[in-house]
């Protein structure tokens, strides 16, 4: 799903995209129009421009030294390098809420040319990222989304409904169609996360999942130990217990860690969005079955990619444009200034050795 976001991966290149019911610490948001910023901009494009060289192209993650993360912004990292760009990364070490403020308040006063930012909440960001707007710069919101009104465009990994259709198909599956079940979430603010939960909420409610219940949704704050913690008193306050999905990478590790060393291994399922590298051992141990990912790196060298576009002005934001990113093809801007990387896939004994991210 590469060229033309129809290729399909392949084992062990960086470059590929993975496929995958997992999803990870960020935000999907479909959108249903076109009234985004990016639309409202009046802007026009010009598919032929040149792309820009020695462009500043700054990433803002959820949060710095998240596994996910460090491999999300790697991507687009060599993306700056290809482009002979500029590449900065800051980042906090929470994901609070306001905690990305006052790095892009900072972004400005350097003048950037391109914001690349994971939201970790969809509106408290909007002030900054609009006078960041004014000031010429362009933003680019992947993995989790922020409000359509203060970015130009959202690289997305996977449309909102397929990965949380994959997600409870992934539980049904390993629950054998019935019992209960339980979601171990990043942070309660997460617009991905939320977004995916929604969905699974509503294919649960249809009679083909009538026998699956889900107990309850906790939060570990895409915090190991916390998402640890978690894990362990979802397993302790409901003894019928089938599966937990998780869909951050964070959570399904830590979740996996925990069961793989406990009474519980065996009897109750791990699935949800993790990093092959990171659940290969609770794979081969027998703890998770599946899980599912697309490959970040991808995901930041997409972001980097639309970011020097938007800034070369060879796409605005607005539907139906179309531009090159480098080594995964031809894309084209969807409603509410959305750009999808590609669907999700799923991660088993089977195939797990393929993969290296």
């Amino acid at each position: 799903m590469l060229r033309s976001h129809r290729r399909l991966l392949s084992a062990g290149a960086a470059s590929l995209l993975v496929l995958g019911i997992a999803a990870c610490g960020g935000t999907t948001k479909d959108s249903a129009d076109n009234s985004g910023a990016a639309a409202q901009t009046g802007a026009s494009a010009d598919p032929n421009a040149k792309l820009k060289e020695g462009l500043k192209i700054a990433f803002l993650p959820k949060q710095l030294n998240n596994p996910y993360t460090d491999v999300e912004v790697g991507g687009g990292k060599v993306a700056a390098g290809e482009l002979k760009g500029e590449y900065k990364l800051v980042g906090p070490n929470d994901a609070s809420a306001s905690s990305q403020v006052s790095y892009i308040n900072t972004l400005i006063q350097q003048q950037q040319d391109v914001i690349g930012i994971a939201a970790n909440d969809p509106n408290a960001v909007c002030p900054s990222l609009n006078q960041a707007r004014q000031a010429g710069i362009k933003i680019v919101a992947f993995d989790s989304d922020a409000s359509k009104d203060c970015r130009d465009v959202f690289i997305n990994q996977a449309t909102t409904q397929g990965i949380g259709e994959s997600l409870v198909k992934m539980a049904s599956e390993l629950a054998g169609g019935s019992g209960e079940i339980a979601i171990l979430s990043a942070t309660p603010n997460a617009t991905n996360q939320n977004a995916w939960i929604e969905v699974m909420k509503t294919e649960l409610a249809k009679p083909e999942n009538a026998k699956l219940k889900l107990v309850k949704t906790a939060y570990g704050n895409d915090d190991d130990q916390k998402s640890f913690q978690e894990a362990q008193g979802l397993l302790q306050s409901y003894p019928n217990l089938k599966v937990i999905v998780s869909p951050t990478t964070v959570g399904i590790a830590a979740a996996s860690r925990y069961v793989s060393s406990s009474n519980y291994k065996g009897k109750v399922a791990i699935t949800g969005l993790g990093l092959p590298n990171q659940m290969r051992e609770y794979v081969k141990d027998g703890t998770v079955k599946k899980f599912a990912l697309w490959n970040p790196a991808d995901i930041g060298y997409l972001a980097a990619y639309a970011g020097a576009a938007l800034a070369s002005g060879q796409i605005s934001g607005q539907q139906g444009e179309k531009f090159k990113a480098g080594k995964l093809g031809e894309y084209t801007v969807g409603a509410a200034g959305e750009i999808v990387l590609g669907p999700p896939t799923e991660f088993t004994a089977e195939n797990i050795d393929q993969f290296n991210f």
